[in-house]
C-alpha cells in the first residue's frame, strides 16, 4: 500500500497543484475590485427623535465580483444602512460592518470607509411661522407698493427642537419688482437656508399690489 502512494509520488503532487491552479483560475478569472459611493440610509429612528447633523452623508464601499457584473452595477443594487433604533439624544456612533450592506450574493464587500458615522439626534419638534416676503428693488418711476399679501400666511415646520427653536420668521425667496408698473402674484419658494426641516408647504403665492403713485 505504502509503495503504491509513493509510486510516481511528484507526477500525483504535480497534478493536484494543476488542478488546484485550474480551479483558482475559473474561479476568480474576470474578477475585478472597484470603489463605489453609497449614501447611508436611516432606518427605524424614533418618531420622536430627528438627526441634527452628521459627519458624513456617504460611504465609500470596495467591492469586488465578476467584471461584467460590476461594469452593470447601479445605485439601486447596493445600499449601506444604519438602524437608528437604539439612538439617543446628543452625539451616537454608527459603526458598520458587511451586515450594514445590502448587495447581490455575488458581490463581496472588501472594505468600508469610514467604518462608521456620527449624528447628533435631537428632540423632534413642530412649529408654525409666519412667512415673510422678501422683496428687492423699486417700481417704475411713479408707481408705488400699495399692498403686500401672502398665502398662506402661516405655515408648520417639522425638525430638530434646537434648530426650529432659534427661527423666528420663514423667508422667502428673493422676489424682484425693478421697474414693475402692474401688480403681481407669483409663486416663490420658501427659503430654509440649508435648515434641517421639514415644511408643510414649500411654496407661497406673494400678491404685491403696485398702483400709481399720487401726484
Amino acid at each position: 500500500m505504502k509503495a503504491a502512494i509513493l509510486n510516481n509520488i511528484w507526477l500525483k503532487l504535480l497534478s493536484i497543484v494543476i488542478s488546484c491552479s485550474l480551479w483558482f483560475f475559473v474561479t476568480y478569472r474576470g474578477q475585478s475590485e472597484i470603489m463605489v459611493d453609497v449614501p447611508i440610509e436611516i432606518k427605524n429612528m424614533p418618531a420622536s427623535m430627528e438627526i441634527l447633523r452628521q459627519n458624513t452623508k456617504s460611504i465609500s464601499l470596495s467591492v469586488s465580483g465578476q467584471e461584467r457584473l460590476l461594469k452593470g452595477l447601479k445605485p439601486m443594487d447596493i445600499r449601506i444602512v444604519a438602524d437608528m433604533s437604539n439612538t439617543k439624544k446628543g452625539e451616537n456612533v454608527y459603526y458598520f460592518d458587511n451586515g450594514n450592506v445590502i448587495t447581490s450574493r455575488s458581490i463581496k464587500v472588501l472594505r468600508i470607509d469610514p467604518p462608521y458615522v456620527k449624528f447628533v439626534v435631537d428632540q423632534s419638534l413642530k412649529k408654525s411661522f409666519n412667512v415673510e416676503p422678501v422683496i428687492t428693488g423699486t417700481p417704475a418711476k411713479g408707481f408705488k407698493v400699495e399692498h403686500v399679501e401672502v398665502v398662506p400666511r402661516i405655515i408648520e415646520a417639522e425638525g430638530p427642537k434646537s434648530e426650529l427653536e432659534r427661527m423666528a420668521v420663514l423667508r422667502t425667496d428673493q422676489i424682484d419688482i425693478t421697474s414693475l408698473d402692474s401688480s403681481i402674484s407669483p409663486t416663490v419658494h420658501i427659503n430654509t437656508n440649508g435648515k434641517n426641516i421639514r415644511l408643510k408647504n414649500q411654496e407661497v403665492t406673494v400678491k404685491i399690489q403696485i398702483s400709481g403713485a399720487k401726484r
